[in-house]
């Protein structure tokens, strides 16, 4: 009889995620969904647009409409510091958009089964329906958004039309 080799499993998947701060808490999207982090830059109104659009801005050549993501999930809005960062995110239908977050913290590395449902009273501020699940990460709590969740279709539309 042959010496009995373990099969060694595969490491558990890790997720890449970039992590960001937004009124005092930490959120995290999938860094394939993200293009690039850019400093807040100066940004053009767009007339009509739903409240939570600041405008659009012209990254090398393409209109990107811009999200305040306080405004959007109903939170105080906050003067701009320098950590004020614009993260440019894919959602997946072509469209690119940029999100105002109050700081970008770093890309970490999540193994997926540590990656839990969202309780159904989560995040009182937010709809639970924005997310994905919730991991803790370091000593600190971590939401993970599904920005293919945050805007109805009403609302891609209007981000369509401001681009």
């Amino acid at each position: 009889m042959q010496g009995s080799h373990r099969q060694t499993e595969p490491s558990s998947s890790l997720q890449q995620l970039v992590t960001f701060e937004l009124f005092g808490e930490v959120f995290a999207l999938p860094i394939l969904d993200v293009r690039e982090i850019i400093r807040l830059t100066a940004i053009t109104p767009v007339p009509q647009a739903p409240s939570f659009v600041e405008g659009v801005i012209n990254l090398r050549g393409q209109i990107i409409p811009i999200v305040d993501l306080r405004k959007r999930f109903g939170v105080e809005t906050q003067t701009a510091t320098e950590e004020t960062r614009i993260i440019v995110v894919e959602l997946g239908n072509g469209m690119v958009i940029g999100l105002i977050v109050d700081a970008v913290r770093e890309v970490e590395r999540i193994p997926t089964e540590s990656i839990l449902p969202p309780p159904s009273l989560v995040a009182g501020s937010i709809g639970s329906e924005y997310i994905k699940g919730i991991s803790n990460h370091a000593d600190k709590m971590i939401v993970h958004i599904d920005m293919r969740r945050v805007f109805n279709s009403n609302e891609m539309n209007a981000l369509e039309s401001a681009s």
